[in-house]
């Protein structure tokens, strides 16, 4: 299943996207990442079917590492090809996309900046993808 991180805006060259870039060669699945320009353009169409859609927003569920995990590998299990998750520009995302996104993922209430979203993002599908496979990364308390 290909892991799909599509972002609002240019993360260049800067510390959050070397960390994006480091847990980025850690998974071991298919991994993608794509950006947006903050305003306007388009997601592109899915070049596999079936695909769930994850939205990163403050009115999503707050998971812990392994029920990401068990997530994932569910949706792996049942035939998804890619998992696409959307970081929204500094507004977010609006009523229409939460109503069709397949999943609301909250890390945390406070709110984020968005560059560091995504390498936590990063790193949470390195360790999801980790804890599938039975990697000893993960150390459940």
């Amino acid at each position: 299943m290909l892991l799909h991180i599509i972002a609002r805006g240019k993360i260049a060259r800067s510390p959050e996207g070397e960390m994006l870039d480091r847990y980025a060669k850690r998974i071991t699945w298919p991994f993608r990442h794509s950006e947006l320009p903050d305003v306007g353009g388009k997601v592109p169409p899915p070049a596999h079917t079936p695909v769930r859609e994850v939205l990163l927003d403050e009115r999503g569920k707050l998971m812990s590492s392994e029920e990401f995990a068990a997530l994932l590998g569910r949706w792996r299990d049942e035939g998804v090809r890619e998992c696409r998750f959307l970081i929204g520009a500094a507004d977010g995302h609006g009523d229409e996309a939460r109503a069709q996104a397949d999943h609301l993922l909250c890390f945390g209430r406070m709110t984020w900046p968005h560059l560091m979203v995504r390498a936590m993002l990063a790193e949470q599908l390195w360790r999801a993808t980790a804890i599938l496979a039975g990697h000893p990364y993960h150390r459940s308390g």
